[in-house]
């Protein structure tokens, strides 16, 4: 069993910063690639950032230069800075991860429950 869970998500202003983070734990042997999805009311959920285990990272063209992904191999654990926040990065927030389980040698999709991030006045 493998499970990803998140926090950190909130209320902020815009202009505001907040700080995901999102942890694996379970049966893992090793986990590939680490990112953030978002999914916005009536959106359809779009990647937000990657982070490959080598510590290569892709972003989404909106938030270049607002938002770092970053990953602490040590505990299985990616993080999304998110500074300079726009009404616009409102919505939930999901992480995801590819992970190769102790009980087989296929790598697998795995979904966090979602953190809601909201961005207002």
């Amino acid at each position: 069993q493998v499970q990803l869970v998140e926090s950190g998500g909130g209320l902020v202003q815009p202009g505001g910063s907040l700080r995901l983070s999102c942890a694996a734990s379970g049966s893992i042997f090793s986990i590939n690639a680490m990112g953030w999805y978002r999914q916005a009311p009536g959106k359809q959920r779009e990647l937000v950032a990657v982070i490959t285990s080598g510590g290569s990272t892709n972003y989404a063209d909106s938030v270049k230069g607002r938002f770092t992904i970053s990953r602490d191999n040590a505990k299985n654990t990616v993080y999304l800075q998110m500074n300079s926040l726009k009404p616009e990065d409102t919505a939930v927030y999901y992480c995801n991860a590819l992970i190769r389980s102790r009980f087989g040698p296929y790598e697998y999709d795995y979904w966090g429950q979602g953190t809601q991030v909201a961005v207002s006045s």
